[in-house]
């Protein structure tokens, strides 16, 4: 789950991590007030979960409350990447001597969380890592020992050499690293953490992702989840207890477990389809997960074919295969469907689909060169 730079900072205010005072507004008539209550040059920031908002004019400098109305009107009628602005940050805008970027990851090759910090600040990440990945210094701290203050100070050094800037920045990595494990977060990111002409340190943007495993740990989070950035399916199947992706493909995915959708996946990609979404109904074999499954994919005006694949342990294929019947009965979808169910109740499945004469392969391999094959994706 993403939150709002503005929600981020809120989380940061409460950590004791130095930021601009600001606030969000909806309205123009909001955005001058907060600004006049400012009383200095602001900037106005677009609030949505899409990077590239400076490149696409959501964040401007605003020297004055003519300015600041200006921009406010201009900003909050973008759409930027398809997402619409409902949401401006006011805050005030600080003199910058110095950029750096400052981020936490949950690594996977390290299983740990890993701190990284780079003197190229301002810009994407990525770019650096790709173009000059010399200027990223990692540090992967072991969990159960945290994060020291002396290997914060040894992060800091590799940047700064002035020891008061030392201090702050070691003291913000410590406090920034508190809320990635606190919160359950799966990415924390400053970019820029800047550097003031009177030596002050501050965080004048936030980036928060959390974990949704541990979202139940953390209901004031879990508020503030903006379900207008949300796809519309994604939500259904949350709410269904369904794990689901949108993807940009062809071939529609029904499976259990999270490592067989990624094996069929990959699957349908080496034969040369491309997976429309990446969806697994979990370990339960209630028929409505697989009815509000097929719902969700057939929404889906790319997807030329729904490839089902199942392999039964706690999921039971006589429980799938009836939701498979019920969703063709009330939907009936009008590309085809190919099914793979084997395991717990596998020859009780194959009597339910023979009410609907869908289409069945024995193995995965088959089964997905089948469903490219019926999607005509093999004449392409």
């Amino acid at each position: 789950m993403k939150v709002h730079e503005y929600q981020a900072k809120e989380i940061f205010i409460a950590a004791g991590i130095p930021v601009p005072p600001g606030r969000i507004a909806t309205t123009v008539s909001e955005a001058v007030a907060i600004a006049d209550e400012i009383g200095r040059p602001v900037m106005v920031k677009a609030q949505v979960h899409v990077g590239g908002r400076g490149k696409a004019g959501g964040v401007k400098y605003a020297e004055n409350l003519e300015a600041t109305k200006i921009w406010a009107q201009r900003i909050l009628e973008l759409t930027i990447k398809g997402l619409p602005v409902k949401k401006i940050l006011v805050t005030e805008a600080v003199d910058i001597t110095s950029e750096t970027y400052l981020g936490i990851i949950l690594d996977r090759v390290t299983k740990k969380p890993v701190i990284m910090i780079s003197a190229a600040g301002g810009i994407d990440i990525e770019e650096v890592a790709a173009n000059t990945p010399e200027k990223i210094h990692k540090f992967a701290v072991d969990p159960e020992l945290g994060l020291r203050p002396f290997e914060a100070r040894n992060l800091a050094y590799k940047i700064f050499r002035d020891i008061k800037l030392v201090r702050q920045v070691a003291d913000i990595i410590l406090k920034l690293y508190d809320v990635f494990w606190k919160v359950d977060a799966s990415l924390v990111e400053i970019n820029p953490l800047i550097t003031t002409p009177i030596n002050e340190v501050i965080a004048i943007d936030a980036k928060l992702n959390i974990d949704d495993n541990g979202l139940f740990r953390h209901k004031e989070i879990e508020d503030m989840r903006d379900l207008d950035a949300e796809n519309e399916s994604e939500i259904e199947a949350r709410e269904a207890g369904l794990s689901f992706i949108k993807l940009d493909g062809n071939i529609g995915c029904v499976v259990n477990g999270a490592g067989l959708a990624m094996a069929t996946m990959d699957l349908v990609k080496h034969y040369g389809g491309d997976p429309a979404n990446f969806l697994d109904i979990g370990g339960s074999s209630n028929p409505d997960k697989v009815l509000t499954a097929m719902r969700i994919i057939l929404r889906d005006t790319n997807v030329r074919a729904i490839l089902i694949n199942i392999f039964g342990g706690i999921t039971r294929c006589d429980d799938v295969a009836t939701g498979i019947v019920a969703a063709y009965k009330e939907l009936k979808p009008e590309i085809p469907i190919v099914t793979r169910l084997t395991g717990t109740n596998a020859a009780q499945a194959k009597k339910i689909l023979k009410e609907i004469n869908l289409p069945t392969a024995p193995t995965l391999d088959e089964v997905v060169k089948k469903a490219i094959k019926l999607a005509g994706l093999d004449e392409d």
